[in-house]
């Protein structure tokens, strides 16, 4: 009998598939899937995967584990849905006793935007007016930078200032960086040869086909997705343990 279990356990682990990884297109079909058929909102969508990057940032930068006295974080938002999930990933960072700082050069007019952008000003979050280009001012005054600028719908052969330039700056700091979804700068399907280095990088949904190769700490935030579109996509995703929104993969 116990052979017998053996055997069925050994021929089940040969069929778990790989977790996929998904092209731009895909990712979009999905997302537009969860919009226009099951209904969520993007407010809520947004929310879930901005409270799951700062429980990503809890594990990998345990507040015990910071170098400096404070704890204090640079989130770098750009102006579309990535910059929307660094806000609200700053807003709870600070109820979990974190210290960020926000910087957001090209604030976007979409309402809901603006309502994370407020909730975060409420919550005495300060904003900066501008990024120092001294790489050693930003290495003084933070234990690491959250890279929620270009997301996957961004065309990253056609990067519009000030971005660029904040690449160039974040390609020298000496102070961890982490990725949301997307380093900024990498084409959605390949790994970049010459982009920013992240320490850590949180997969929203799926993983995409750039992290693929990723060598660093690697969290995926999925659990919420219907079973249903994870069977159709063949996401294959892992479990989750407990009752935690994200797993480290």
């Amino acid at each position: 009998m116990d052979k017998m279990n053996h055997s069925s356990a050994e021929a089940e682990a040969e069929t778990i598939e790989p977790l996929r990884y998904l092209s731009k297109g895909e990712a979009a079909a999905i997302e537009t899937e969860l919009l226009r058929d099951y209904r969520f909102g993007q407010q809520q969508l947004i929310e879930i995967w901005g409270q799951a990057c700062a429980h990503a940032i809890t594990k990998a930068y345990p507040l015990s584990s910071l170098s400096k006295k404070q704890p204090t974080v640079l989130v770098i938002c750009g102006p579309d849905q990535n910059g929307s999930i660094g806000l609200v990933c700053a807003r709870h960072l600070r109820i979990y006793e974190y210290e960020p700082t926000i910087y957001h050069p090209k604030r976007s007019s979409q309402s809901l935007h603006q309502d994370f952008t407020v909730q975060c000003e409420k919550m005495d979050i300060p904003f900066l007016s501008y990024l120092p280009t001294e790489v050693q001012l930003i290495n003084d005054a933070y234990n690491l930078v959250i890279d929620a600028m270009l997301g996957p719908d961004a065309d990253c052969a056609n990067i519009k200032e000030p971005y660029p330039g904040i690449l160039v700056t974040l390609k020298q700091v000496k102070i961890p960086i982490a990725s949301v979804d997307v380093p900024s700068g990498w084409d959605v399907e390949e790994p970049s040869q010459d982009g920013i280095n992240p320490e850590v990088l949180i997969s929203l949904t799926a993983p995409k086909k750039c992290a693929m190769s990723f060598s660093g700490k690697h969290f995926l935030a999925g659990r919420f997705l219907p079973y249903d579109i994870q069977k159709k996509y063949e996401l294959n995703l892992p479990d989750y343990p407990g009752t935690d929104c994200l797993i480290e993969l």
